[in-house]
């Protein structure tokens, strides 16, 4: 079984950065890949980012790419979501997920097996 606590969520203005943490326990890490997910108002959960908790391999949504960042501390049992530039759009309420380390394709949220509650992030123009 494994636990998942989001934080770090907010508002700030367009521009603007923001770091979104997940703290996970339970089960060991190494095997996982651990994914951010993203719901904005009136639309499905949409795949962000995740990372390999073992070899570090990091896997970025287009939307995001060169924007935001993945990374994990092994020793807080922790995943990151540094959000740079941020813009209006990026508003959702933003979710960590745990799931199997072999899993092929990191986007599918359907793969995960377990999720935190969210934490919202509000853009403001």
């Amino acid at each position: 079984q494994v636990q998942l606590v989001e934080s770090g969520g907010g508002l700030v203005q367009a521009g603007g950065s923001l770091r979104l943490s997940c703290a996970a326990s339970g089960r060991t890490f190494g095997l996982y890949t651990m994914g951010w997910f993203r719901r904005a108002p009136g639309k499905e959960r949409e795949f962000v980012a995740a990372i390999r908790w073992s070899t570090g391999s990091t896997y970025y949504a287009d939307s995001v790419k060169g924007r935001f960042t993945i990374s994990r501390d092994n020793a807080k049992n922790t995943v990151y979501l540094q959000m740079n530039s941020l813009k209006p759009e990026d508003t959702a309420v933003y979710y960590c997920a745990a799931g199997p380390h072999s899993m092929m394709v990191v986007s599918s949220r359907d793969l995960y097996n377990y999720w935190g509650q969210g934490t919202q992030v509000t853009v403001s123009s």
